[in-house]
């Protein structure tokens, strides 16, 4: 075996591990800048109306506090891209928690104090922030979120579905739910002139350098974004946010470099959140237990400021053979603030309700739920006709089922009580598209024997550097150790953000072109290598972004194991077990930790995860870590991922698909459809809370009047 044998696929440890554990990985708020400022900002109080006045000299009066920028004051942008980056510009507010000021100050303490004195009254209007099925301002948009049509439909569901032997019509309800990553939005700006530097908590630099042009009217080449270390993103960051404006604004006002942290209770506000998804399945299926009818409808909010609809029934246009499919959008446009990308977004919340109805399917027909998943798969995609390039879901669903144990299950709802409790098991299928985007990329074989390769991707905390080096080593033919890499700044070149379970393969499509092409120069050069080494140049412009006319997606299928609590209403998943097929594994070690840290969002997702929109105020109720609740280690208890090999040569030079994101998809739904079948009772909506739990359990409770005996 050589040096470079085994290069791609090895459990390579994180490049930038030590640096974190170490505390030396610098974050936006960490960068040291003499002089540098705090700001502090403001959010709007009202749901909907107008500043009407601002009375800052209470602020200014406090010892520290350099400036108070509001609409009155603060500078005129450009027109953004995305409007909810118009800070600032006007008195409108179209929804709670919109910012109306910002307080600069010498520290955090006193930027925050000035905050507080501000006064600011408002003229309010009426507003409306609920989301019903039936909502009389709900539309069919053009289309949804990625640019897939809002509505699509094959055949005759409806005459199909009124046909067919068995049928299953009901609905769930997926609450909105909040990224919250660990370190909240945060940027540091820095004017040298008319020269911007900016360190920002980013899932992609290109995107917040092309906004932060359009919107001070600057070259692209006068802007330098960084973001060498991101805490977390999960979509909330794929795009610029407030806070990048903000900090360059208070920059160029005061003069002196300005951080903005946004403080976490006022993210669910401002920086985007997974919208509340309504679903109604109607699903036909024949006496064999084929599928002759799919209708999956969705309707969701959306913002005045931003149009944004959750994809949401897309996911049922590839999963399963069926004549007559329908899958529609609806949306209605509130009060609230506008949402964005969460996780998995579209596939997360539609594979939950469509798994669960497939659940619900299987026991109307006495059909086990992983035989009724493999009965009904396609030949080639619903949707669109493609071929698959590569579908293992069988195989997933199969390997998954060895290792659970799933033959030993007995069907029958409530057949197995320890005590008080109740135990089940489900199992539910995910799905995650193949994402590719054009990408520049540099490599660079310097005299002492080593290799720099330059990339402009962020590493939110996937171990994208240490995979990026891997794909460059193999390329190259050469021990990993000898591999430097440059990533997350702007001056680069363009790449596409952290996000979509993208990145490896497009970063690494234009890494390994870029290496290959290096080879090919080297292979002709003789001699000693000139000082400056022999570099080469890739831009994936053309090929990542072009028509396949395979449909790409990964696969997997999740098993779950669940104890019920009939005195507490408590639900715990004992075990949660999950099988992918997602192309060629590029590193085991990190491909291992986003598997199972998709898993753990969905159990999330399914338990404990809730946001409550208030009808009166207008705002999240649950806005910090202590209300709104994350699964803890206590709560993964016993969490296995695994793969199946899968070969792909339609995808991209490592033959790899995303795995960020499929974790996440399916997960929630195996432990709902366990619950189901450790209670008997089937729940539609999320999250299984003890409360909802428990009033269920009561309702349902023995002739004996005893639960669970």
């Amino acid at each position: 075996m050589t040096a470079t044998d085994a290069v791609l696929g090895a459990p390579v440890e994180r490049r930038e591990g030590r640096e974190k554990v170490t505390g030396t990985a610098r974050y936006a708020a960490e960068y040291p800048a003499p002089g540098r400022a705090q700001a502090w900002p403001i959010p709007a109080t009202v749901v909907r109306g107008r500043v009407t006045g601002v009375d800052t000299a209470a602020a200014l009066a406090l010892p520290g506090v350099l400036a108070v920028l509001t609409h009155e004051n603060a500078p005129r942008l450009g027109a953004p891209d995305d409007p909810t980056l118009a800070v600032l510009q006007g008195p409108h507010v179209p929804h709670r928690g919109w910012f109306v000021g910002l307080v600069v100050a010498e520290s955090l303490e006193a930027a925050r104090a000035g905050a507080a004195a501000v006064r600011i009254t408002y003229e309010t209007e009426p507003h409306d922030v609920t989301l019903t099925a039936s909502h009389s301002g709900a539309y069919v948009p053009d289309s949804a979120n990625g640019g897939f049509p809002a509505v699509t439909e094959h055949g005759d569901p409806d005459g199909a579905f009124a046909a067919s032997a068995t049928r299953v019509d009901v609905a769930y309800t997926v609450p909105p739910l909040h990224n919250h990553p660990m370190e909240p939005h945060t940027s540091t700006a820095h004017w040298d002139g008319e020269r911007l530097t900016v360190h920002s908590s980013s899932q992609g630099t290109s995107a917040v350098r092309g906004e932060l042009a359009r919107l001070f009217a600057l070259p692209e080449d006068r802007i330098t974004v960084r973001a060498e270390h991101v805490g977390g993103g999960f979509g909330s960051k794929g795009t610029p946010r407030p806070e990048v404006v903000l900090a360059a604004m208070a920059a160029r006002e005061t003069g002196r470099p300005v951080t903005v942290a946004l403080p976490r209770r006022y993210l669910p506000a401002v920086v985007g959140h997974r919208a509340p998804t309504l679903h109604r399945l109607r699903l036909g299926a024949d006496a064999g237990g084929r599928l002759t009818s799919l209708v999956h409808e969705v309707t969701t909010h959306t913002s005045r400021v931003k149009e944004f609809v959750e994809q949401a029934a897309v996911p049922a246009r590839v999963m399963y053979g069926t004549p007559a499919l329908r899958t529609a959008h609806r949306v209605a446009a509130l009060d609230v603030p506008t949402p964005s990308w969460m996780r998995a977004p579209g596939e997360c919340p539609g594979m939950y309700a469509l798994e669960s109805a497939m659940d619900e399917l299987a026991a109307e027909l006495g059909v086990d739920p992983v035989e009724l998943r493999i009965r009904n798969e396609p030949e080639s995609e619903p949707d669109s006709g493609k071929p698959f390039s590569s579908r293992h879901l069988v195989e997933c669903l199969r390997e998954g089922a060895r290792r659970f144990g799933w033959e030993g299950r007995d069907p029958r709802p409530r057949s197995r009580e320890e005590g008080p409790l109740l135990i089940g098991s489900g199992v539910a299928s995910a799905t995650y598209p193949v994402l590719v985007s054009p990408c520049v990329a540099s490599a660079r074989a310097l005299p002492g024997g080593g290799f720099l390769v330059r990339v402009n991707a962020t590493d939110i905390g996937t171990g994208a550097r240490t995979v990026l080096a891997q794909i460059a080593a193999d390329a190259l033919g050469t021990p990993l150790d000898r591999v430097r890499l440059d990533v997350a700044d702007s001056g680069i070149g363009f790449a596409p953000m952290a996000g979509g379970s993208s990145g490896t393969a497009s970063w690494g499509s234009a890494v390994h072109e870029a290496c290959v092409r290096l080879n090919g120069r080297l292979a002709e050069h003789s001699g000693r290598l000139p000082d400056e080494g022999i570099a080469a140049e890739a831009d994936t412009s053309g090929t990542a972004d072009a028509e396949s006319p395979f449909a790409r997606h990964a696969f997997g299928a999740h098993f779950a194991e669940v104890g019920v609590d009939t005195v507490s209403g408590e639900v715990r998943v004992t075990r949660l077990l999950g099988v992918f097929a997602a192309g060629r594994i590029l590193n085991a070690r990190t491909a291992r930790s986003q598997f199972i840290g998709g898993m753990t969002m969905g159990l999330g997702m399914a338990l404990t995860e809730d946001s409550t929109m208030d009808p009166v105020f207008g705002d999240f109720v649950q806005r910090d870590l202590a209300a709104y609740h994350v699964p803890a280690h206590a709560d993964v208890t016993d969490l296995e991922a695994h793969w199946v090999e899968e070969a792909d040569d339609h995808l991209n030079p490592m033959g790899s698909k995303g795995i960020g994101e499929i974790g996440i998809v399916g997960s929630a739904a195996a432990v709902g459809n366990a619950v189901h079948h450790a209670t008997g009772i089937r729940f539609r909506e999320l999250p299984l809370t003890p409360d909802r739990v428990l009033t269920e359990l009561l309702a349902h409770e023995h002739p004996s009047g005893m639960l669970g005996v």
